[in-house]
C-alpha cells in the first residue's frame, strides 16, 4: 500500500499489492546499516521493503549482528546473507558450519550464488535441493567477473534447472555497482541478454539486480511495476517506488499514463 490509498488518494492510483508480496519485490542491500538507520528506514519506507540482503560477508564482520537481525525480524522483513559468504563456506569446506550458523542466527533466507569460485554446475543443483528442505533458497546466476560473458541460452538453462532444483527466485548478477553480469561493465544494460531471460523464464521468479536508477525505470517501463528487483540501496527504495507508481518523469508515460483517456477540453 503506499501514503495516498484509500479515499484521500487524489490521484487515483492503482494500489501496489500488500506484503507479503511475491512478485514487485524490492530486495534491498545493507551494506553495514546501524540499528537507527533500519529504523528510519522502516520508519519512511518499510512498506516497500521485502528482502534486506546483508552484503557479501558483511554479516560475518558486524558486532550487533543479532540485534540488526532481530530488528528486522520485527518488521516482518525476512534477511538473506550475501552469496560471498556462501561462496567462502563452499570453498572452506566449512558448509556444515554456516548452516549451523543461520539457524542459529534465525535466518530464514540463504542465497546461493558461484559468481566468483568455481562449482560445478550440478553440484551447485545438489547444494540448492539440499538447502532447500531447511531454507528459502535465492540462487544467483552470472559471473561478478566483468569480462566472463555467458550465451543467453546458457543463462536461461541456468535459470531453469535452479528454479526446478528448489529456488524460491533466481537472480541475475549484477554486482551492487551494476557493472558485471546482465550489465557491461561500462555500465551499460545487456537488454538483449535480458530480453532472452524473460523469454525463456516467468518474470516473477525473477530478481533483477538493478542498483542504478536508470536500470531500475528500464525493467519497470519495459516488464512493468511489478517486476522484481535486487540490491536496491536503502536510500533508493522511496524513489524506485515512484517508479513503479509512474511518479517520476522516467516512467510517468509508461505506467501513470499509459492507459488513462486524455483529459477533454473545456
Amino acid at each position: 500500500m503506499h501514503a495516498f490509498d484509500g479515499p484521500d488518494g487524489f490521484l487515483n492510483l492503482s494500489p501496489r499489492s500488500p506484503k507479503p508480496r511475491t512478485t514487485g519485490l524490492t530486495h534491498v542491500i545493507d551494506k553495514g546499516l546501524n540499528l537507527r538507520e533500519i529504523e528510519g528506514l522502516f520508519d519512511t519506507a518499510g512498506a516497500y521493503v521485502d528482502v534486506v540482503k546483508l552484503g557479501w560477508g558483511t554479516s560475518y564482520v558486524t558486532r550487533n549482528l543479532e540485534k540488526k537481525i532481530a530488528l528486522y525480524r520485527s518488521f516482518e522483513t525476512p534477511v538473506v546473507c550475501g552469496g560471498t559468504l556462501f561462496e567462502a563456506a563452499v570453498a572452506l569446506d566449512r558448509l556444515d558450519a554456516y548452516r549451523s550458523w543461520l539457524v542459529e542466527n534465525r535466518i530464514s533466507h540463504v542465497e546461493v550464488s558461484d559468481g566468483t569460485i568455481e562449482l560445478e554446475h550440478e553440484r551447485k543443483l545438489e547444494l540448492i535441493a539440499e538447502l532447500a528442505r531447511d531454507f528459502v533458497v535465492m540462487s544467483e546466476v552470472g559471473s561478478k567477473d566483468a569480462e566472463v560473458v555467458f550465451a543467453p541460452y546458457q543463462w536461461v538453462e541456468w535459470m531453469r534447472d535452479e528454479l526446478a532444483a528448489g529456488a524460491w527466485k533466481v537472480i541475475t548478477e549484477g554486482r551492487e555497482g551494476g557493472t558485471a553480469g546482465i550489465f557491461r561493465p561500462t555500465g551499460e544494460m545487456r537488454t538483449g541478454l535480458i530480453d532472452e531471460i524473460v523469454h525463456g523464464i516467468e518474470v516473477g521468479d525473477i530478481i533483477f539486480e538493478a542498483p542504478t536508477k536508470a536500470s531500475q525505470a528500464w525493467f519497470v517501463s519495459h516488464l512493468g511495476p511489478e517486476v522484481n528487483l535486487g540490491n536496491i540501496p536503502p536510500e533508493e527504495v522511496i524513489p524506485l517506488e515512484t517508479l513503479r507508481l509512474g511518479l517520476r518523469a522516467d516512467t510517468l508515460n509508461e505506467i501513470l499514463l499509459r492507459e488513462r483517456p486524455a483529459p477533454v477540453a473545456d
